[in-house]
């Protein structure tokens, strides 16, 4: 992918280096208590949230190594792009696209959907509009997943960026809606489709990005690639021989390349329906 000398994002919040409990990794009843008393007692409450949280985490910066600073400043041009495509879109459809906040973290995070280690990967939180990521994930990717290349991370970033346009859209509600309604089998049908249609979104941001110019010989099999890899019947063989398809929560790896690949042969919003198609 061509990024190299142009513009990222400004919508990139970097905690890394920094606890993800802050005061609530010491209980967040005590620590509104403790809070309450150094105010009764004419302390200053900041002085003791700093203290507090410092105690989760150091609180020097986060010095990164050069291959860190390049995959950071690599993220940050592929969250732009995704900016400038959807803000077009949106447009288009007489919609306003409201650009979401890419955290990077280390280690752990907290985020409006609770505490994450980076064992569960990017993650998208609908409750504050922020994707997470740890840069780690970059090697994880080449390594277990066996799909290298800066446009198999960049999919990573458009899939989580799909889900911010499905909270746009309220499609993210729509399905929040079905979770007490149905049994865990029956909603994970409906996580399955939710899913593709996130592949799906990630086509349509490479379906614009190959229009600008941006894609180079090689990236859409390296998005592929990444999208089989990550496909709910590959990782439960490997994992553990077998599959079981009703715990599936994003789909095979050939349904994940075939909606991927939709979007990028689309680039529109309205092919992307998985939740109408008789078969995802």
């Amino acid at each position: 992918m061509k990024w190299k000398g142009r513009q990222g994002s400004s919508n990139v919040e970097d905690r890394r280096g920094m606890s993800g409990k802050g005061i609530a990794g010491i209980g967040g009843g005590f620590g509104l208590i403790l809070v309450l008393v150094v105010m009764l007692l004419g302390g200053n409450p900041s002085d003791l949230l700093g203290g507090l949280q410092n105690m989760g985490g150091s609180s020097a910066p986060y010095e990164e190594t050069q291959q860190e600073k390049e995959l950071s400043d690599f993220v940050s041009v592929v969250l732009a792009d995704t900016e400038k495509v959807w803000g077009d879109v949106f447009r288009k459809e007489g919609k306003t696209y409201k650009n979401p906040t890419m955290v990077l973290y280390s280690g752990s995070v907290q985020s409006a959907c609770g505490t994450a280690g980076s064992s569960v990967g990017p993650f998208y939180c609908p409750g504050d509009a922020k994707l997470y990521i740890d840069l780690s994930f970059y090697q994880e990717l080449q390594d277990r997943f066996k799909a290298p290349g800066d446009f198999a991370m960049a999919y990573v970033i458009a899939h989580e960026v799909g889900h911010h346009v499905q909270t746009l859209l309220g499609t993210t509600d729509k399905l929040d809606s079905l979770r007490s309604k149905l049994s865990q089998k029956e909603y994970n049908q409906y996580q399955v489709r939710f899913e593709l249609q996130a592949d799906y979104l990630a086509g349509v941001w490479a379906h614009y990005a190959q229009g600008m110019d941006l894609l180079e010989e090689g990236d859409l099999e390296e998005a592929l690639t990444a999208a089989s890899a990550v496909g709910d019947d590959k990782i439960q063989m490997e994992a553990q021989g077998y599959v079981v398809p009703d715990s599936f929560t994003h789909g095979t790896s050939e349904q994940r390349k075939r909606w991927f690949y939709k979007g990028f042969e689309s680039g529109n919003l309205q092919d992307g329906d998985t939740f109408s198609a008789n078969a995802p």
